[in-house]
């Protein structure tokens, strides 16, 4: 199968995240279609195969990290967040080496918009993992992370608490306070941070995902002793 019947096969377009009046994929013909997502890289950023940005480019994706803040509507409280991307060929290892500032027992969310519509998705959860074994189990389902655009993973301590997602998108993000000692992470990666930096999920984009992948998530969520 090729890289656009991932796109127009199994899974149809997720797009926009946001609202927009047009597509840029309007009025394309199936030949720019193709080539469009058959780009696997901008400069020097490897995409994987789970997302490809707009057509005509709203945002290019380059190696980097924001730093924001989320804020609780009901409390009011304010959160540092850390906000990155990086080049395929490092986003794994950088995801995992994430992992280990959150301490030996986690929480694990699995995300999955396989079975839903209209941008929907369910989220799975296990508490009382041993990150060790997490880590050992995630490597073996690196496709699937990696490359399907309807799987995301976020891993938590309640107890800090931190939070590091890995996203539909494969952006990561850090919940927490302080963030230092994951910033150090992304900056031995050689991510630098940027103020202006924009994201994938700020724009117009699409979703890539297979029936393999589908079979995957169910795998991997049996696994990890998730009900469905």
């Amino acid at each position: 199968m090729g890289f656009l019947d991932k796109f127009t096969g199994t899974k149809p377009h997720k797009m926009p995240v946001s609202e927009v009046s047009s597509s840029s994929f309007d009025r394309l013909s199936n030949e720019e279609l193709d080539t469009h997502l058959n780009i696997h890289r901008y400069g020097n950023f490897l995409l994987t195969d789970a997302v490809r940005p707009s057509y005509d480019l709203q945002v290019i994706p380059q190696p980097g990290y924001r730093v924001d803040a989320y804020r609780d509507e009901c409390s009011g409280a304010e959160v540092p967040v850390l906000m990155a991307a990086a080049s395929r060929e490092n986003l794994f290892d950088l995801f995992m080496d994430l992992l280990d500032p959150l301490g030996n027992e986690v929480k694990v969310v699995l995300e999955t918009s396989h079975a839903t519509q209209g941008g929907q998705h369910v989220d799975l959860c296990r508490e009382h993992v041993e990150l060790p074994i997490l880590k050992s189990m995630l490597w073996d389902y690196e496709d699937l992370l990696l490359n399907d655009g309807c799987t995301g993973i976020a891993v938590l301590n309640t107890t800090v608490p931190y939070e590091v997602q890995f996203d539909e998108h494969k952006m990561l993000v850090v919940y927490g306070d302080p963030l230092a000692e994951f910033e150090r992470v992304l900056q031995s990666y050689g991510l630098k941070c940027q103020d202006d930096m924009r994201f994938i999920t700020e724009a117009e984009h699409v979703h890539s995902s297979h029936d393999r992948h589908a079979d995957l998530f169910e795998q991997l969520q049996l696994r990890l002793g998730m009900e469905g």
